[in-house]
């Protein structure tokens, strides 16, 4: 395995070369890190003591977990029961990842791979759920109000994966490409400006899209399920 001229990772397989972008290999190490962290975090939980208050780490943890509780519940009310698991860990995920760029890396969600697959996952969750929660009365809800508007419904469903992965896309991609001009155009007082300038572009931005992607995840698969 070696470094390319471009952003990221080439070796040959038998004859072939593959080629690797940066924006999977940062993905893959970001899931390897938080998988590591959580099973450590999970040892001290059940070592912990849960009579006494949690301290550091811990108590961070404690915050997190009942913000994402209060969070679902709030989005999806009864029906997000069972769901924090996945909206907490997609919510790291995306949050590390939009944030990325700030420590000089590529983040892995200005690659439309990477915002599609996760697209996918949810547009894959809200069929499930709602096929198990309504059983065939969920493909029959796509003829409703009359039967003519099936094309129509199901055009409609289809565009939710695509419409939510360009959104996210779009907004990261434009915020590493506003940074890279504006560092152009500020010149000698790019080192004053910038800090302010990444608050908004990077930080704002990546945080606002992590938020828009996970509502709209509870919202698309609590929508598809029997109220």
């Amino acid at each position: 395995m070696e470094e390319t001229g471009r952003m990221g990772l080439q070796f040959a397989l038998g004859d072939q070369q593959i080629f690797i972008h940066d924006t999977l290999v940062n993905s893959v190490i970001i899931v390897l890190i938080l998988s590591i962290f959580f099973m450590i975090m999970s040892r001290k939980i059940k070592a912990t003591d849960p009579t006494k208050p949690p301290k550091g780490v811990m108590h961070i943890l404690e915050i997190f977990v009942t913000g994402i509780n209060s969070y679902v519940a709030s989005t999806m009310g009864k029906k997000g029961k069972g769901f924090e698991p996945y909206i907490g860990m997609l919510a790291i995920y995306l949050a590390i990842a939009n944030l990325l760029g700030l420590i000089g890396f590529t983040p892995p969600t200005s690659d439309y791979n990477v915002t599609l697959a996760l697209a996918i996952m949810t547009f894959f969750l809200t069929q499930f759920f709602g096929f198990k929660s309504q059983k065939l009365g969920y493909f029959k809800s796509f003829t409703e109000p009359f039967a003519l508007l099936l094309p129509i419904n199901l055009l409609g469903e289809i565009a939710n994966p695509v419409s939510l992965s360009f959104r996210l896309f779009g907004n990261i991609v434009s915020g590493a490409l506003i940074m890279g001009l504006l560092y152009g155009a500020l010149g000698w007082f790019a080192p004053i400006l910038a800090p302010a300038l990444h608050a908004y572009f990077d930080i704002f931005a990546g945080l606002i899209q992590t938020f828009i992607f996970t509502i709209l995840t509870m919202i698309f698969i609590s929508g598809a399920m029997e109220d």
